[in-house]
């Protein structure tokens, strides 16, 4: 059957010569309770081992998979491969790219490799072709997509459709033809690339290939596919951004959305939660480091949250219709959550209940969970012993979220959030920002271009210290050159002129731990207001430029906020000698990163833009550039 399926598709020579092999059998799904099936290894399975035989190494066991009451729950035998190495991508075509080749990284052409792989494709048993549509199926934005992997991974297949769905065997249409292909290979990571995880892109006239040399999905079937979309739109004029969208309905039924970008780590999916709150009810704003004082704040009713989107928000002409506000519609059926701030029961009911109890199993991703238990969020497997992993994960669709929307939306506000450090006069660092800041457009972009990934971040492997993201946040998933993307957010920001922009801090305000806390209390200020649209005299320009305008006032249900969590430098733990301090390390950094864009492509507005970032130029000085604010 997966034979005359096949037949209906248009492939190339190298993809058809696979899917015709005679030796193999062909699997297209037609179900999710099939892919199930698959992924435990067969009917009435509830434990089966990922394994592969590796030349020189014997067999390889990848993954473990577990069936529990509530899902699916993969486990992965390296604690490096529970997490995103964000120097997977690479490049194997020679169109104009920034990204590192692979030639340039392995000392060779990626052609033999390709055409190895290929024919160890040819050499399994089974695969499973999985067609899909990457991007929104259901408002016409879904581009026709493949997935060719060994029968053995089939949990990498569930994977892939609970977060962009699939099409059935039996509604394949005649002439199916993909834009994208991934393939999935897992011996090749040891046979070539020392184990690490290695996520090939090779850009073809017609078609974009992703060769996934390894199963934990972050690069490849998450990340892998966001690339495949930022590459369609860098060749249309369009962007995928890296944002959760929520509409907001405050208790007095105005309603106002909210997209909030930033690298990962950055607030993204709790933007889409409910604050949490103690047990009396209160939120606890944040706790001094120094005093251990804390600052609880009292919210009687929160608002209504309709999540629109939880990491990847198109952005496609079709959906602007002459709106001054950027319009944005999902690229995903299911979202890839991070759990890992839920460190027990209680912490947020909604998706602990979602969890415990679904509508259908889960896939559950680095959480201790064995055959026949429940899989609870809290419980992450251990790194080593005592050492639980940083990164568990499920994947929940979007159906889930009570109340989520499935339409394109218009934003009123779009933030950016940030990973900050504590910071004191003892102990300076950047994490200087108060509560939130208002950017004028030009600040905007040129935090889209810096795009810091920040404090502690927990979602990939890295080595610490302030890095930059890259354009958009985005950057790491990109496959062609930062400025052609510098050059569509900024176009985008000035076609846009009625959504406005501010900055979130999470972790750390100055002294203060506050985790998530400052980016609720934030969500529910500028809900209940209606927007950032503030009186003359509301706004002072932040001691430090790049902060944009901070608030001289912020009351949320009539309680008034201390002003040490709008100014960082008016907490006596900090003052203004260790404020100028985590300035400066901002401003260096800054101009450190925005200089690579600065070549003979960038706009000219955007070279007059980065300038100013370049002389130290003032808040005023951005405003003047794009006077909209």
């Amino acid at each position: 059957m997966g034979l005359k399926v096949t037949n209906k598709m248009v492939l190339p020579s190298e993809l058809r010569s696979i899917v015709t092999n005679d030796k193999a059998e062909i699997i297209i799904p037609e179900s999710r309770e099939e892919l199930i099936e698959l992924a435990l290894g067969g009917m009435g399975a509830d434990t089966f081992d990922v394994s592969f035989d590796v030349n020189g190494l014997g067999q390889v066991r990848e993954a473990y998979v577990a069936k529990c009451k509530n899902g699916v729950v993969v486990n992965y035998d390296e604690p490096y491969m529970r997490r995103r190495d964000p120097d997977s991508l690479v490049i194997a075509d020679s169109l104009p790219t920034d990204k590192v080749t692979h030639e340039e990284r392995f000392g060779q052409p990626f052609d033999d490799i390709r055409k190895e792989t290929f024919d160890w494709l040819k050499g399994q048993s089974s695969l499973i072709c999985m067609p899909f549509l990457a991007g929104n199926a259901t408002i016409g934005l879904g581009y026709a997509a493949l997935l060719v992997v060994p029968k053995n991974a089939a949990f990498f297949a569930l994977m892939l459709a609970d977060m962009q769905g699939f099409i059935p065997q039996s509604k394949v249409q005649n002439f199916f033809r993909p834009k994208a292909v991934v393939y999935v290979a897992p011996p090749f990571r040891h046979l070539y690339y020392d184990g690490k995880q290695v996520v090939i892109h090779n850009r073809l006239f017609e078609m974009h290939e992703v060769f996934a040399y390894n199963l934990y999905p972050g690069p490849s079937a998450k990340k892998g596919i966001y690339s495949v979309l930022l590459n369609l739109g860098e060749q249309e004029g369009w962007i995928t951004l890296h944002a959760s969208t929520v509409k907001i309905i405050t208790p007095y039924e105005l309603t106002v959305t909210i997209m909030h970008e930033g690298a990962s780590g950055g607030g993204k999916s709790e933007m889409l939660e409910q604050f949490h709150r103690q047990r009396d009810g209160r939120l606890l704003l944040g706790t001094n480091i120094v005093s251990g004082e804390k600052y609880l704040l009292t919210i009687m009713d929160a608002c209504e949250l309709h999540p629109v989107t939880d990491d990847m928000a198109m952005c496609h002409p079709s959906l602007q219709k002459g709106s001054t506000r950027l319009v944005v519609a999902d690229a995903e059926e299911g979202w890839f959550l991070r759990v890992d701030h839920i460190k027990e029961y209680g912490t947020q009911p909604e998706i602990e209940k979602t969890t415990i109890h679904p509508d259908k199993p889960l896939c559950f991703l680095n959480i201790d969970g064995t055959p026949g238990s429940t899989c609870l969020i809290w419980e992450p497997v251990m790194d080593a012993p005592g050492k639980p992993c940083p990164n568990p994960r499920l994947i929940m669709p979007r159906q889930s979220f009570s109340g989520h929307t499935d339409i394109a939306v218009e934003v009123d506000v779009r933030s950016f959030g940030i990973r900050t450090p504590p910071s004191t006069k003892e102990n300076p660092g950047y994490g200087i920002a108060g509560i939130f800041h208002v950017l004028p457009p030009a600040l905007a972009w040129i935090w889209r271009l810096v795009a810091p990934r920040g404090f502690a971040n927990p979602s990939i492997l890295d080595s610490g210290g302030m890095k930059s993201e890259g354009v958009g946040s985005y950057w790491p998933f990109a496959t062609g050159k930062q400025v052609d993307q510098a050059n569509l957010l900024l176009e985008q920001i000035m076609s846009t002129l009625s959504t406005r922009y501010i900055l979130i801090p999470n972790q750390h305000i100055g002294a203060y731990y506050v985790g998530f806390a400052g980016q609720w209390a934030t969500r529910e200020f500028i809900a209940r207001r209606g927007g950032v649209k503030f009186r003359q005299g509301a706004l002072a320009p932040s001691r430090c430029p790049l902060l944009g305008y901070a608030l001289d006032s912020v009351k949320i249900d009539g309680v008034q906020l201390p002003k040490a969590f709008l100014q960082v430098d008016h907490q006596p733990e900090v003052g203004i000698e260790g404020y100028d301090a985590g300035a400066k390390m901002l401003n260096e950094f800054f101009k450190s990163e925005v200089k690579k864009y600065l070549t003979r492509d960038l706009l000219p507005l955007g070279k007059r833009i980065i300038e100013v970032c370049l002389m130290d130029g003032s808040v005023q000085n951005y405003f003047d550039l794009i006077p909209k604010l």
